[in-house]
């Protein structure tokens, strides 16, 4: 995830990393959907449709297989907070 006061990102390069943001976004709403069902919730609609990444992703993360989320960290200080961030996504 990027923010765009760090980044300084403008025009076309700020358009694509909202994009991006949207598409984790949608990603996370459906994991976490998918992660209820699994855990005995009644059959909840799983927004595959609200991103192009989880329609392309449905039949991965849908299936009877197992996901990996693989996080990215840097080992830098000043970056501690996207570090959380990000670790929270991934869990």
């Amino acid at each position: 995830s990027e923010r765009q006061s760090i980044t300084g990102a403008t025009g076309r390069t700020l358009q694509e990393s909202v994009g991006i943001n949207q598409s984790l976004f949608v990603l996370r709403k459906v994991i976490m959907s998918l992660a209820k069902q699994s855990r005995g919730a009644s059959k909840l609609m799983v927004p595959y449709r609200e991103s192009k990444l989880t329609i392309l992703l449905r039949d991965a993360i849908g299936g009877s297989g197992y996901t990996l989320m693989l996080a990215c960290i840097s080992v830098l200080d000043s970056n501690w907070e996207e570090n959380l961030s990000t670790l929270q996504y991934a869990c």
